[in-house]
């Protein structure tokens, strides 16, 4: 039940983001995922670890679509940081797929070539659906299809090995002075 949960809260968050970028309102999806984010980390046994791993993610995800929008093979129609880097939106998009690579998401674990497949074709099919619904622009599609799916079958594999050792070795912070 709880993989079920965790796929549909991302879908929430995934439409969310993607229709309020394409009626220029990026904040609106960004809000909707900072919600599910936080719901998500209150039903985490170590949230301080489980954030981190959000944090990296959205930091390592938001690299790879600042690649796609510096070479122009991507563009987004609104919530620029900065004209060679990825829209903000995406970047919470990544944070919000992270919370699934623990969940529902984790019978990819240790499948290394299933979890390049997987991102082979669903990176690329994720970006098209955003494309049909408004929120991104392809400035060169072929390209674009090209980058897309090696840029997510080659990442995939190592994100759910990084959620793997965060779930298996979590960070404690004692906030407590000595």
């Amino acid at each position: 039940m709880n993989n079920i949960i965790n796929f549909i809260c991302f879908q929430i968050g995934w439409f969310s983001a993607v229709m309020s970028a394409a009626n220029n309102t990026p904040w609106m999806g960004v809000m909707v995922i900072m919600i599910i984010i936080a719901v998500h980390l209150l039903r985490q046994k170590n949230p301080y670890s489980e954030l981190i791993l959000i944090l990296s993610i959205g930091i390592l995800g938001g690299a790879l679509d600042s690649i796609f929008v510096y070479f122009q093979w991507i563009s987004y129609p609104s919530g620029h940081i900065h004209e060679n880097l990825t829209a903000y939106w995406i970047i919470a998009m990544w944070m919000s797929f992270a919370t699934t690579l623990n969940i529902s998401m984790a019978w990819l674990k240790n499948k290394n070539i299933l979890g390049f497949i997987f991102g082979f074709f669903g990176g690329p099919l994720t970006y098209y659906a955003g494309y049909n619904l408004g929120g991104i622009n392809f400035v060169d599609f072929n390209s674009a299809m090209i980058a897309l799916a090696f840029g997510w079958g080659v990442i995939i594999p190592p994100l759910l090995h990084l959620a793997d050792k965060f779930k298996q070795k979590p960070l404690n912070f004692n906030l407590q002075s000595p």
